[in-house]
């Protein structure tokens, strides 16, 4: 059946039979209200401020870290390589002139031995003697020369292998950013006060069913409630009471109910706070049947 009664949209409720208090987060435990609106959890609207992502900053500065250290090696390890290869060029020159000059002073006192008529035998055994201590000499500079060289190359091989570090934090570092989510942080306080109408609202059905509605409405849902709730109508202000005429239903088993229900606010007689009375009753009892006019009119 379907009813075309009223324009201002009411949620919808689900009612759970359980005697647990209703907590003061609703929106976090639903589970153990009385009355519960259907996305009672969603958010009507919130103010968010973007705040940073803590553990994607953890890991940025991490990766940061690194690459600064990388590149603090890598340039290093070149300043050590640069001077490496000047060095490893003087000692090579250092070698040469040495080399020069200990076999420019062997040959020197080759011709002196022969310019003296030394005899062969003893002029081959001293040059050989005086060039076994040249050589010697020259191994110590080539040795030197040797270390400058694989000192270089190490240092180098150290600033290739930093720089390699450097490109992939710093892919790292760009798949990070690609990959981070912004993140807010909401303010839910419009969300709070509309949980709180909700409630309030599903109190007041729940209430009203308790107190005013027929015993067959002690187990209804909304769904069987929200007709009456959804009823258009007028006040009438007077002097000596103020009256609520109802619209009344299509339906002749629901204008029994609605009557029975207005016959249970009247027997209540509730007051305004200014001590008139509050009345319920039926207009345009022309389309109401003989059972549902008679106990509403007042």
């Amino acid at each position: 059946m379907r009813y075309s009664y009223g324009t201002s949209p009411v949620p919808h409720f689900i009612w759970r039979e359980t005697d647990e208090k209703v907590p003061e987060r609703a929106t976090r435990q639903p589970s153990t209200l009385h009355l519960l609106a259907v996305g009672l959890d969603t958010n009507h609207g919130y103010a968010q401020r973007c705040v940073e992502n803590s553990e994607v900053t953890k890991r940025r500065a991490e990766l940061e870290q690194r690459l600064a250290n990388a590149q603090r090696w890598a340039g290093g390890a070149r300043v050590r390589g640069r001077r490496a290869s000047r060095r490893y060029v003087r000692r090579c020159r250092e070698t040469k002139e040495q080399a020069k000059a200990l076999y420019r002073t062997l040959n020197d006192h080759q011709w002196e031995l022969e310019r003296q008529g030394v005899d062969d035998r003893t002029m081959r055994a001293t040059i050989k003697e005086e060039q076994r201590v040249a050589d010697t000499e020259i191994a110590t500079y080539e040795q030197r020369q040797r270390r400058a060289y694989e000192q270089s190359d190490t240092e180098y091989d150290n600033c290739e292998r930093y720089c390699r570090k450097q490109r992939e934090l710093l892919r790292q570092v760009a798949d990070l950013a690609e990959s981070e989510r912004a993140m807010y942080e909401l303010d839910n306080a419009k969300d709070q006060v509309m949980t709180a109408f909700k409630l309030a609202l599903a109190n007041l059905v729940l209430w009203t069913r308790d107190r005013y509605f027929p015993a067959t409405y002690a187990h209804a849902t909304w769904h069987r409630l929200e007709p009456f709730f959804r009823l258009p109508g007028r006040i009438v202000w007077g002097a000596a009471f103020v009256a609520v005429e109802l619209r009344c239903f299509n339906d002749q088993h629901l204008n029994r109910d609605l009557a029975a229900v207005c016959d249970q606010v009247n027997a209540a007689q509730p007051h305004l706070p200014d001590g008139r009375p509050l009345r319920f009753r039926l207009s345009n009892t022309a389309r109401c049947t003989s059972e549902a006019q008679q106990p509403c009119l007042v």
